[in-house]
């Protein structure tokens, strides 16, 4: 690169020649002052503790002292209100967990309680460290997983419960009836000989609605000698129970059936010796007391006795 240089002082116009070497000759002069200005105030700093550096020094350790202290309170209060929010999910969990247990009838084992020596003191409270503070988290993290675990197998269970409830024979099959003949050995109606009645008969007027004492699937339902009209429901699990002596019925085999829901209507069909239901209780075929079912109910219990 060439400068001319003309002013009216000079007689003639000078020029000046710039080579590569020039500029890198002036860049090392640069470097070299600017190191060299750096290093003699960073000495004079050390040696003479100048005010100005020292105390931008100081604002600048202050700053980031203050920096890191607001990240770790800032963690601690987060980590805090994490661990009173698990703390307040595990009161829930246990809260609910007893209500579920109470209402699926399953008694839960009460922890076992060591005694522990006698201690007494003022309390004087100290802060969690942030370790312990994760610790405590982690810890309550997987409590409310294995009490989670623990509601999902009472709520089976209770499922279960709900299930099996729905199948039992616990309604009563006739409204506004009186209680005849109970079950066990009695006198025979008809023949008048010591016999096993395998039922329970209530007297009721002829028409009187009939009603499934639980939830199933009709076996069969037609005529039979003795019976007369008569229906047999299965709840499953070699439960089932029978209705008969009906003057009318109302249910096909094979078709599903809810509890409550009306099956026929009381008569004086078959052997009979006037208009009641004789009603029968079954497990595997063996004939069970259906009062030890409908006592589970609230209904039986108004019944009227003959």
């Amino acid at each position: 690169m060439q400068i001319i240089l003309v002013s009216r002082h000079l007689k003639a116009a000078r020029t000046i020649t710039i080579m590569p070497r020039h500029v890198v000759a002036v860049l090392a002069v640069v470097l070299t002052l600017v190191f060299s200005t750096s290093a003699i105030f960073s000495w004079l700093s050390v040696h003479f503790r100048l005010p100005l550096v020292e105390d931008l020094m100081l604002s600048l350790q202050r700053q980031e002292s203050q920096k890191s202290r607001d990240y770790v309170s800032n963690n601690l209060q987060l980590m805090a209100t994490r661990l009173g929010e698990l703390q307040a999910q595990v009161l829930q969990l246990d809260a609910l967990s007893e209500r579920v247990a109470n209402l699926s009838g399953i008694k839960r084992e009460a922890p076992a309680v060591r005694g522990k020596a006698g201690q007494g003191g003022p309390y004087l409270p100290a802060p969690m460290t942030e370790n312990e503070l994760q610790g405590e988290i982690e810890r309550l993290m997987a409590t409310v997983e294995r009490k989670t675990d623990e509601l999902a197998v009472l709520e089976s269970r209770l499922l279960e419960k709900k299930v099996r409830d729905r199948l039992l024979p616990t309604t009563l099959p006739v409204k506004d009836a009186a209680l005849g003949s109970a079950f066990g050995h009695r006198s025979d109606p008809i023949a008048g000989l010591r016999a096993m009645h395998e039922g329970l008969d209530f007297t009721a007027d002829i028409g009187t609605p009939v009603i499934a004492a639980a939830d199933g699937v009709i076996l069969s339902a037609g005529y039979h000698p003795d019976f007369g009209n008569v229906i047999d429901i299965d709840h499953g699990d070699g439960l089932s129970s029978r209705y008969a002596h009906l003057s009318r019925i109302d249910a096909k085999p094979g078709g599903l059936v809810k509890r409550g829901e009306l099956i026929g209507a009381v008569g004086t069909t078959g052997r009979s010796t006037g208009a009641h239901l004789h009603f029968e209780v079954r497990m595997l075929g063996v004939a069970q007391d259906p009062a030890l079912f409908l006592k589970k109910g609230i209904e039986f219990a108004q019944v009227k006795r003959r």
